[in-house]
């Protein structure tokens, strides 16, 4: 844990962070098709051939997936800002502050994005995850490692079958979609300012980010997918177990309508077990970026671009979400009315090669992402 961390390193979790804005755009754009009729869980109905490998792609290796992704980076990103805080001189509580301090502001930015941008919420559960997890910066791995155990051993006891519940209630396989032909802007905003706190909460229950987080804590400790000269072979174990039982778990959810029809209870323990192993393929995703990290010596513009975005996540996660309520919104351009998933993916995979195009941008100007500047003025005052 006294080691640093090198440039080398960072290029994985960068390089990580910048393909994870491409998964999350893909999985956030067909929730706000109102104009399609609900398929499997929080896909849309399939139309076309096309349609139909989109969301086969989308449930075998982006949903449940990226949210996954995302948490295994935030609780390694804990523990090296932790980690080079006690570098600077800072104590073990003072440097425990700091994390909090920056997950309560990352709360803040979540309640912008959600209740007047109306973006899907990340940022709040992550804030929330902060606070929940930052003590055990200050704990051994054994303490870690007893917690993530016993805090995933409880998601696997009761997620599956709220799931089942959840889904009988709802009366069919898949769920309404964000928006609305009647949306109204005024009203959401007012909902959500009653309903904010809530909803990192029922994240938090119904699809569950601390195993990951935790996991993600412990890898960084050991700098499981960034140390220098890491062994290949671990990592490479890692991410083929992680990324094998990703699409296992998957592949009953993808069969759902095509060659089986279960029960509705039966269908969300299905989904149930896709959210569980979604958090192994979040750490195999991880894993193969940080074997891709040792595999890069002389990154080409592509790369670069990539970990450009990467550096930038948080501006250009809240851009991007922005940029699709502003063209799938009802009461903006109104596309989620028009479009089907083939349209809808095309417009994701748009706006993230236009986050590309400017982090690159950016980076050649020596110029950091607005928000990640704002934060870092607000956690150290500078």
């Amino acid at each position: 844990m006294n080691g640093s961390f090198s440039k080398k390193r960072a290029i994985s979790l960068d390089l990580a962070r910048g393909f994870m804005l491409l998964l999350i755009v893909m999985a956030h754009a067909p929730l706000l098709l109102y104009g399609s009729g609900p398929g499997i869980m929080s896909r849309p109905e399939s139309v076309t051939f096309l349609d139909k490998l989109l969301n086969s792609i989308g449930e075998l290796f982006i949903d449940n997936r990226a949210r996954s992704l995302f948490s295994v980076l935030f609780g390694y990103g804990l523990v090296m800002m932790f980690e080079n805080q006690l570098s600077k001189g800072c104590s073990k509580k003072e440097a425990k502050k700091t994390i909090r301090r920056r997950s309560l502001y990352l709360i803040l930015f979540g309640f912008i994005l959600t209740v007047f941008i109306g973006g899907q919420d990340i940022l709040m559960t992550y804030g929330v995850a902060g606070l929940l997890v930052s003590w055990l910066l200050l704990r051994q791995n054994k303490v870690l490692i007893t917690v993530t155990v016993f805090v995933t051993l409880i998601v696997v006891s009761y997620l599956p079958f709220v799931w089942g519940f959840l889904l009988y209630q709802n009366g069919r396989y898949g769920f309404s979609t964000v928006f609305s032909t009647n949306h109204d802007y005024m009203q959401s905003v007012m909902e959500a300012m009653f309903y904010f706190p809530m909803i990192p909460l029922l994240i938090h229950f119904l699809f569950p980010v601390l195993p990951s987080v935790l996991a993600g804590m412990w890898f960084g400790r050991k700098q499981l997918f960034t140390k220098v000269l890491q062994p290949s072979r671990r990592l490479k174990t890692v991410a083929a177990i992680g990324i094998a039982i990703s699409i296992l778990g998957a592949l009953p959810l993808v069969l759902i309508g095509e060659l089986w029809e279960p029960s509705l209870f039966l269908a969300g323990i299905v989904y149930g077990i896709h959210i569980i192993t979604g958090i192994a393929g979040g750490i195999g995703y991880a894993a193969l970026f940080g074997i891709l990290g040792n595999l890069l010596k002389n990154p080409g513009w592509f790369i670069k671009s990539l970990t450009s975005l990467g550096k930038r996540s948080l501006t250009f996660f809240v851009l991007n979400e922005t940029l699709l309520v502003l063209l799938f919104s009802p009461v903006a351009l109104g596309l989620g009315g028009v479009l089907d998933n083939t349209g809808a993916t095309f417009v994701a995979i748009s706006i993230w090669v236009l986050a590309v195009a400017i982090a690159y941008v950016l980076e050649r100007y020596h110029m950091n992402g607005p928000l990640e500047s704002l934060m870092r003025h607000l956690v150290y005052k500078k």
